[in-house]
């Protein structure tokens, strides 16, 4: 969902209230906050801690000096460590709770269920984990995302950021940033720009003059508006065609989508998903479906891909990652249907995408496997196993996921190369590890 607010500060606000909303209505579910700079992360990381604090669910406070400067932490917090070390098995970007902190000491439960401890004269390479920046957020999946769009966004930092949910993402806005949600779409599909770098001052790759000016929003914004204007009207992206006034298309979207283009597409996507939604009905009464209700669907998906080549492969795997698309396409409501048939579309060609889709499913997957296991379930475990082989075993049909993949062992469990392609050696972990999981570690 997308979230819009006069200034990025009141965007915070909402964010931050999004993210409360979500920690206690999902109280077990995992979540992050993503921005672009490392300044917004601070003060996301510390709005977040005051709500916390506010509700008592942290412990006391314990003020100490850490690689980015004097930081408080408290039993409950969640963390971030900033960088790799293989003597605690922790990596850049690896997330957990404090279980207990001491002004010498950390003992932290890591998201992957490892318990660790470690003096922080040793290890200091350590910050809040509410918030983090979309660069380091690159191989982490969590259940909820929230997101704050700033200006220095590109193509890929929005596909980073808008791809690390299980669950469910928002986005939220300000329109100081960006004036309406076509302005927003262009900046955030754009090709990566070099004018970039700036943002990344902390982590070695700093132009000086620009981090400052950033860190004191001395003309940032104008930068990006002269970057924004040598941008091609008709960049491609996961925003196609999403020049719209969020305002506006939220009390009218059909007429708005009339006028810029996507009326067919619209009325496709509908009519695709009630097809679906009529055989779900039919199907939830333990009845086959009736031969006109396929035939219906046929023709359905035959309509999309005359508008838009492999849109129906697009948009049925949109629907199954998401099914809650369905019933709002088939009550007209397209709009989020329409972006995640997009996005599919992205990952179809993409092979880095769809890279990073194959990790984040793979571990996803895993973890089900090793709690069926650890739960006595062994016929879930069995059906979980067979999906993973499945996905194992699909890699032969894409030798550049492959390729890719093979320089994300570690993230897939394999700790030992036995020879063959990935899929080869993950089907081979699967049959060693049977009921001992496989030790993956975010």
């Amino acid at each position: 969902m997308i979230h819009a607010t006069d200034t990025r500060e009141e965007a915070r606000g909402q964010l931050i209230d999004s993210w409360d909303r979500d920690r206690i209505v999902h109280p077990g579910d995992s979540s992050i906050i993503l921005t672009h700079t490392n300044d917004e992360v601070r003060e996301l990381n510390l709005a977040a801690r005051e709500r916390l604090h506010a509700s008592d669910a942290l412990g006391e406070d314990i003020a100490m000096r850490v690689e980015r400067g004097e930081r408080s932490f408290a039993a409950g917090d969640r963390v971030m460590f900033m960088r790799n070390d293989r003597e605690l098995g922790v990596k850049n970007g690896s997330l957990g709770t404090l279980q207990s902190v001491n002004a010498q000491r950390m003992a932290v439960m890591l998201d992957d269920g490892r318990s660790i401890a470690f003096d922080t004269k040793n290890y200091a390479h350590i910050d809040h984990g509410y918030a983090a920046t979309i660069h380091k957020s690159q191989g982490v999946t969590v259940d909820r995302t929230h997101v704050l769009a700033t200006p220095g966004m590109d193509q890929h930092s929005s596909y980073v950021s808008l791809s690390r949910h299980r669950e469910s993402v928002s986005l939220h806005y300000g329109r100081d940033d960006f004036a309406d949600a076509g302005k927003l779409a262009r900046t955030l599909s754009r090709e990566r720009s070099k004018d970039m770098a700036s943002d990344y001052a902390r982590e070695g790759v700093a132009d000086p003059t620009r981090a400052f000016a950033e860190r004191r929003g001395i003309s940032f914004r104008e930068r990006v508006a002269e970057i924004v204007r040598k941008v091609p009207e008709k960049v491609r992206g996961i925003f196609d065609g999403l020049k719209l006034n969020m305002r506006d298309f939220d009390k009218n979207p059909i007429q708005l989508e009339r006028q810029t283009g996507l009326a067919p597409l619209h009325r496709a996507v509908e009519r695709y998903a009630s097809t679906l939604t009529d055989i779900e009905r039919i199907e939830a009464r333990g009845l086959e479906p009736m031969p006109h209700q396929l035939v219906a669907r046929d023709k359905a998906s035959a309509a999309l891909d005359k508008l838009r080549p492999h849109a129906a492969r697009d948009a049925a795997e949109a629907f199954n990652r998401q099914p809650v698309l369905v019933a709002e396409a088939a009550s007209g409501q397209t709009r989020d249907a329409i972006r995640a048939i997009q996005l599919e579309a992205e990952i179809r060609t993409n092979p880095q995408m769809r890279a990073d889709r194959f990790v984040a499913d793979w571990q996803r997957l895993h973890r089900q496997r090793d709690h069926a296991f650890q739960s006595g379930n062994f016929r879930r475990a069995d059906t979980t196993t067979a999906s993973l082989g499945a996905m194992a075993k699909g890699l032969e049909r894409d030798p550049q996921v492959d390729s890719l993949l093979r320089n994300r062992k570690i993230e897939l469990g394999i700790r030992f190369d036995t020879g063959g392609g990935i899929g080869h050696q993950l089907n081979e972990y699967l049959g060693l590890g049977r009921g001992r999981g496989l030790g993956i570690g975010m």
